[in-house]
């Protein structure tokens, strides 16, 4: 019989990875135009049947656009600015799918912003109603006492309504300052930065080293690259998506933001890897990650 394994259909289709499809099959969990389908051999057409998973049903894998960009201080994430403030999108010029960041990052914050063309999942990830955890590193002047963070996490009042973080921790001594780890569940705007001010401590520079457990290690400020399979598959277990473990707990280590440089954001280039990216597909993982540079 011609035709795709069904567990090969689940994971390009971005519902598990190859083995946990399997464990969807043996489950009991899959079903071939309304028939069970327990076996790992079971082929399908993804132009005539129908798949479900748990009653889902699952759709063939379209080719999406996923990039991560490290956003450099002092550009804006909205695709123009009436000001005329440089943008992130700039930075992907030369990208030839029309993508859009999930989210956003101050104007004076830095780190991993993710492109991307699927809408379902910019919206698992970006929406407040899904709580999806971003870490944050947050250089702030002196060294914070440990009640301060209590009362991060405990929660304070901000002019348009209560917010917590979900966890405070130092993170790195820093000359006279200290690096502090901070996950919040929602992207509120200035959120951080409001949440540090709210307890007496005054940011200095605000890094976001990774986002949905993808990270901008070994990227420098203004560059870019496409994620890997594996890496979309992580997000989308990340937006609930996809089965999967979830990235790694947060005190894992983290990439240490670039050191600075001269002022102002640098020029838009080429992506990191060097080469043109392949329209809508992303690059396969390989052993080796792409770019240089500290990160």
């Amino acid at each position: 019989m011609a035709g795709t394994r069904l567990q090969k259909f689940l994971a390009s289709a971005g519902v598990a990875s190859r083995r946990k499809a399997e464990a969807l099959i043996l489950g009991g969990r899959v079903r071939v135009n309304e028939v069970p389908a327990t076996e790992l051999g079971t082929k399908v057409d993804p132009a005539r049947d129908l798949v479900t998973v748990d009653g889902r049903l699952v759709s063939p894998g379209a080719e999406r656009a996923y990039y991560l960009l490290y956003k450099p201080p002092g550009c804006v994430t909205t695709a123009s600015d009436p000001e005329g403030r440089p943008t992130a999108q700039a930075y992907l010029a030369g990208v030839p799918e029309r993508v859009f960041p999930v989210g956003r990052l101050d104007f004076d914050a830095e780190g991993a912003l993710l492109f991307t063309d699927d809408g379902e999942l910019a919206n698992r990830l970006a929406h407040p109603r899904y709580g999806h955890r971003r870490i944050y590193l947050a250089k702030v002047k002196g060294d914070p006492p440990p009640e301060a963070l209590l009362r991060m996490k405990a929660g304070v009042r901000l002019e348009d309504g209560p917010a917590r973080a979900l966890e405070a921790a130092l993170h790195e001594h820093a000359d006279r300052n200290v690096w502090i780890r901070i996950v919040v569940g929602e992207g509120r705007h200035h959120l951080v930065k409001r949440l540090c001010e709210a307890v007496g401590l005054q940011v200095l520079r605000l890094f976001r080293p990774e986002f949905g457990g993808v990270s901008v290690e070994r990227l420098r400020p203004g560059r870019f690259r496409p994620l890997s399979a594996e890496e979309v598959r992580t997000l989308r277990v990340a937006g609930g998506l996809a089965e999967g473990e979830p990235a790694p707990a947060p005190g894992r280590a983290l990439p240490k933001a670039a050191r600075r440089h001269g002022h102002g954001p640098p020029p838009p280039s080429a992506p990191e890897s060097g080469r043109r990216p392949r329209a809508g597909r992303p690059q396969k993982a390989t052993g080796r990650r792409r770019g240089r540079g500290r990160g």
